[in-house]
């Protein structure tokens, strides 16, 4: 994997939520290794044909999709940014690539920088989603692909599975709550929306930059 692309350094507010960090990637539970697997066949087909350069995953988390991206195109120029969590960093160790700290509606890149940006899991957080989509748009020069929980089946599957009840199902740090449809009108504010799929319990959208 090559590089990432370079940039000054970022720090995050200290008030931004990190919300869960449940490595779900890493679960041995049979269930979640099957909705794991249908999340990463809807991310699959929701990635563009054609072969990005730079790639920017905001919220990297583990590492698990930039590494999966890695495999995929091994050519391309990778960047990840996340909010400082050095127990999170740990996670990077050996995945050939070194993310930045930094916050989403701040990012530290000039405007159309990368051929696709990927926010997996993020938007869910963010106190302001419409301005941190309105980064992305900035720093996309073409693809953008990002999901969040789909509800309210989301919290629905986490009361099924004795989860968060006192908090009626909602996972902590989940402070932004959308169907598939309002989620994907969201999106389409700042990008033409190319496709829209669910894998249970998510919803993923996969948009370009508009004209």
């Amino acid at each position: 994997m090559s590089a990432p692309v370079p940039a000054g350094p970022a720090t995050a507010p200290d008030d931004v939520p990190t919300g869960n960090t449940y490595d779900k990637y890493a679960s041995s539970n049979p269930v979640e290794r099957k909705l794991m697997a249908g999340f990463f066949a809807a991310l699959d087909a929701s990635l563009p044909h054609t072969s990005p350069e730079r790639i920017l995953e905001v919220g990297v988390g583990e590492g698990e999709v930039t590494a999966r991206l890695a495999q995929r195109w091994p050519d391309a120029t990778f960047c990840g940014l996340d909010l400082p969590d050095p127990e999170l960093a740990g996670h990077w160790d050996g995945k050939g690539f070194a993310p930045l700290f930094g916050d989403i509606t701040t990012l530290p890149f000039p405007d159309d920088t990368f051929d696709l940006v990927l926010a997996i899991e993020v938007l869910e957080h963010v106190p302001f989603p419409e301005l941190a989509l309105a980064e992305l748009a900035r720093v996309a020069r073409r693809d953008l692909v990002v999901s969040v929980p789909r509800e309210p089946i989301w919290c629905a599957a986490n009361l099924a599975r004795g989860k968060y009840v006192r908090d009626l199902g909602n996972t902590p740090g989940h402070i932004n709550h959308w169907g598939k449809k309002a989620f994907a009108d969201l999106v389409g504010r700042r990008f033409h929306v190319r496709s829209v799929r669910s894998p249970f319990p998510w919803t993923m959208v996969a948009a370009s930059v508009r004209d």
